[in-house]
């Protein structure tokens, strides 16, 4: 036997007993609860969560990442002479180890699978010695993230392009990596993937582009901001904020309804807690994870707020199980919350318990009655045979209780479901579905009222599907959607992302203007009949964006909303800038990503718009981490630096309608120097990956006064008239009063001697 074979199957062995011998990364020994805080309803939703996780199959769970190496390990040793088998299994295995943060040893692996596919008798394959040099330089590269962005962690770690304090202090990954990549390109100059990443090993070093050979440089004139733009420094380890874990949803709200924003994050690891960060009000965040009755409830890819049961607090939806195809048959779970600082699990009491792979839902009241339902995105996969997981459709029954009525109202679409967007985009005062599909042609559902006139309450309502003549049925490969008014014309118009890529050099050939696979974004202008124009290419949006988690706010006050898009995949080879797009009054997107200094590598999930100091600027949050065990990283906080323009805190009160005002819309009449003008928003979470604050934070731009001021209330249909407005203050407006309340909000100064102490190696392995 060949001494690299030999090498071979003494590391996969030596692997599986390194990782069998200590806790796989995000994976809690035990499930801790407090029957002083929970009840049985949410003891017994940890108890079948902890049960689903101990049953989950690594060998159908692709991100199961330690177990599997483990497994394979075994596997390899168990066939230490069948090269058959290690031709096979060899590459996977060294796939997995990076994947589950074991850098040092894949990177072994895969100059060991090399020598082994160049040198083995009836296994010599150049193609797959190539794709194993391309994987020891991936290694090594991740390796120099782990030992500088990871365990040297500061507010520059992983801002695109690098900046002299987010250099590598210890430098030997990426002048690995770029040993091998230099060799790769001299045989492959037109690898976009190996170019891409030499820029990045290179940026590391600090020798970009100074050092880079011309052959491969990608130049910065490449990520030149389209305008000027102010940056927004990443504050979140001084507030303790930036949670080192896999990607996960992001709520910011005021759930203890003191006037202060708090953050809620979550995992989307089996045995991942949830997160609550309760704003003190004196410069800091608390957190208040256990105290408020969180323990046990693990994972969700993703967070919606809802306030189900109109008793003025705001509640959470947690969605679970998506991309996991049958290993994703997991429970959501709402989270009631209890006015007291805990939060009550009530999903089976609600009928809500169901079991199907999903991360998006919206909640919107869709009958009108005043009372918030639920339309459930789930996913079927068409290559999993039998993945059969049916969309769901949850009317209130004003109880606290919910029917599931998707089938007999006609929207119980079975596809691959990335996005479920709630707007009225023909302004009938009913509010429509979207629907973002990863496999098909994205649907748009009309809402047409009751199938009879003047039905009663729990009727058949009818949705007409009307996509294809709207037009915005494409992309066919997409991820997050949203309705929003980008334009401020008083109708909402559609922003969907593309997803699909060969790999990352598809991103790459698109900054290049090179011809590429990649799905692009769309940008939909509603023309007010019914239809819509595509406006992408026009708008600056058509390109291979790859975003996931993103959201969308204003940013500037000018009165536009502008859009953040968190990029990526679970490939850990996919390290693409998050991207930040100004709108440029409603007519043009400007890309100013290294401007603001938020084009962050790392992989983006829930992401949030929210004025966090109440200053009356919005800051960015946005959740960070892969899909792998080991590809963690730190969330960050984007502080706006402020932009000197006007704004309008609204916080919106239903009591016909319902209470958190969802689809309540404003339009704000102001004098600015240039002539009048009307600012129009709708009440909603915002993006369909991380929840907005349901208090409307509007923009009024160069405002010199505020003429007048409506809110359209959803269960009405009524206008109602807003007074005693001024600029650039904080009120409360309830339905069927006039009158605005002023709301006087402190301004927070945040305190840096608050921010806990990091042990920076957590969850982090080499």
């Amino acid at each position: 036997m060949p001494r690299t074979l030999v090498q071979l199957i003494l590391l996969g062995w030596l692997a599986g007993v390194l990782l069998s011998s200590g806790r796989a990364q995000g994976v809690a020994t035990n499930v801790t609860v407090r029957p002083a805080v929970q009840d049985a309803a949410t003891i017994r939703m940890a108890q079948r969560l902890r049960a689903l996780a101990d049953r989950s199959d690594p060998s159908r769970n692709r991100f199961l990442s330690q177990e599997r190496v483990r497994g394979l390990g075994r596997m390899l040793n168990a066939n230490s002479t069948n090269y058959a088998m290690i031709a096979e299994l060899g590459p996977l295995f060294a796939s997995e180890l990076l994947q589950a943060g074991k850098s040092e040893a894949a990177q072994r692996q895969y100059r060991l699978l090399e020598d082994f596919f160049t040198t083995v008798p009836g296994f010599t394959n150049a193609g797959l010695a190539t794709g194993m040099r391309l994987g020891q330089s991936l290694a090594a590269f991740r390796l120099g993230e782990q030992e500088n962005c990871l365990a040297n962690h500061n507010a520059e770690s992983c801002l695109f392009p690098l900046e002299p304090a987010a250099y590598h202090r210890l430098p030997r990954g990426s002048l690995t990596a770029l040993t091998g990549l230099t060799n790769l390109l001299a045989e492959a100059p037109d690898d976009l993937r190996a170019r891409w990443l030499a820029n990045l090993a290179y940026m590391t070093l600090g020798k970009w582009p100074a050092e880079v050979p011309r052959a491969i440089l990608i130049p910065p004139s490449v990520f030149a901001s389209e305008t000027n733009f102010p940056r927004f420094p990443d504050i979140a380890g001084m507030l303790g904020l930036d949670v080192n874990d896999l990607g996960g949803g992001s709520i910011i709200e005021d759930f203890d309804n003191d006037g202060l924003l708090d953050v809620l994050v979550s995992d989307w690891g089996l045995r991942s807690p949830l997160k609550l960060f309760r704003n003190d009000g004196v410069g800091g965040f608390v957190e208040r994870s256990s105290a408020a009755g969180l323990d046990g409830l693990w994972g969700g890819l993703n967070l919606v707020t809802t306030d189900y049961n109109n008793d003025g607090f705001v509640d959470v939806f947690v969605l679970r199980g998506a991309w996991l195809g049958a290993e994703g048959k997991l429970p959501n779970s709402l989270l009631r919350n209890n006015g007291d600082g805990t939060f009550s699990d009530v999903t089976e009491a609600a009928g809500l318990l169901s079991f199907h792979p999903t991360q998006t839902a919206a909640w919107f009241d869709f009958d009108g009655d005043g009372w918030l339902d639920v339309y459930i995105g789930n996913e079927s996969q068409a290559q999993i045979p039998g993945d059969i997981n049916p969309c769901e459709l949850y009317r209130n029954n004003r109880d606290g209780t919910f029917t599931e009525c998707a089938r007999a109202n006609g929207v119980a679409v079975v596809g691959w479901v990335k996005a479920v967007a709630a707007g009225d985009f023909n302004n009938d005062g009913r509010p429509d579905l979207y629907l973002s599909l990863r496999d098909g042609e994205n649907l748009l559902f009309r809402n047409d009222g009751p199938d009879q006139p003047g039905a009663n309450p729990g009727t058949v309502w009818k949705f007409t599907e009307v996509a294809i003549p709207a037009g915005v049925a494409q992309p066919k490969f997409s991820f997050p959607a949203w309705f929003f008014d980008y334009d401020q014309d008083g109708w909402q118009d559609l922003f969907v992302a593309g997803y699909r890529i060969d790999h990352v050099g598809d991103v790459v050939a698109d900054y290049l203007g090179l011809p590429s696979n990649g799905e692009r974004a769309r940008l939909y202008r509603n023309n007010r009949n019914g239809t819509f124009a595509d406006e992408s290419k026009a708008s600056g949006l058509g390109r291979v964006l790859h975003a996931m988690g993103s959201n969308f706010g204003d940013l500037n006050n000018d009165g536009f909303p502008d859009l953040y898009l968190g990029t990526g995949d679970p490939d850990v080879l996919t390290i693409i800038p998050n991207r930040l797009f100004l709108n440029a009054d409603g007519k043009r997107f400007l890309d100013v990503t290294t401007a603001a200094r938020m084009g962050h590598l790392q992989k983006g999930h829930g992401c949030v718009f929210a004025d966090l100091d109440n200053d009356g600027d919005q800051d960015v949050f946005m959740n960070m981490g892969g899909a792998y065990s080991g590809d963690v990283y730190r969330d960050a906080l984007f502080e706006n630096p402020g932009f000197g323009n006007r704004w309008l805190g609204l916080k919106l009160e239903g009591k016909v309608s319902n209470r958190a005002a969802i689809g309540a819309r404003l339009r704000i009449n102001v004098k600015e120097p240039s002539g009048p003008r009307s600012i129009y928003r709708w009440i909603n979470t915002g993006g369909s990956f991380g929840a907005n604050p349901l208090r409307a934070e509007i923009g009024l731009g160069q405002a010199t006064e505020i003429v007048s001021a409506e809110v359209w209330w959803p269960t009405t249909g009524k206008t109602q008239p807003i007074t005693g407005l001024v600029p650039d203050q904080f009120y409360r407006v309830v339905e069927g009063e006039s009158a605005a309340t002023p709301w006087p909000l402190a301004r927070l100064k945040w305190d840096p001697k608050r921010a806990p102490k990091h042990q920076h190696a957590e969850r982090m392995e080499m």
